[in-house]
């Protein structure tokens, strides 16, 4: 019964932390999480009164596939410009929200998704990203 109640246990407590995104606390740890890690960067650019930020908030960013494949192959880094958040220069876009994928160095991959992007999209963006970073890291380009 001890080992049940143990088990229950770990599957409630990793559902509790698998249930949101791990963003990084800001850019320049985010970064270092990454080059550590050896993971590819997400850098959301939002902003809070962005129609389009919350409805990526509240919808893809909820969503427990992303959740998961974020949390386990990329540093999530989310800067807000109406909290005066630093964004590394190159990365500032007028719209929002603005998705960056970036090398662990910070340096982009590919130019920004923009907007509210539906989950099964959303997906599928990241495992275009993952392949290609592991192809990279394995090659050695």
């Amino acid at each position: 019964m001890r080992k049940l109640l143990i088990l229950v246990m770990i599957l409630f407590s990793t559902s509790l932390f698998a249930s949101k995104i791990a963003w990084a606390k800001d850019f320049q740890s985010g970064i270092e999480q990454a080059k550590e890690q050896n993971k590819p960067v997400l850098f959301v650019f939002s902003r809070h009164t962005c129609r389009y930020c919350v409805q990526l908030d509240e919808t893809t960013f909820q969503d427990e596939k992303v959740i998961t494949a974020l949390n386990k192959d990329f540093v999530s880094i989310i800067s807000y410009s109406d909290e005066n958040d630093y964004t590394p220069e190159e990365l500032f876009t007028p719209g929002t929200p603005a998705l960056w994928f970036l090398l662990p160095s910070g340096e982009p991959m590919y130019q920004p998704l923009m907007g509210a992007i539906a989950a099964e999209n959303f997906l599928e963006a990241l495992k275009i990203v993952k392949g290609e970073f592991d192809s990279t890291k394995s090659t050695g380009k």
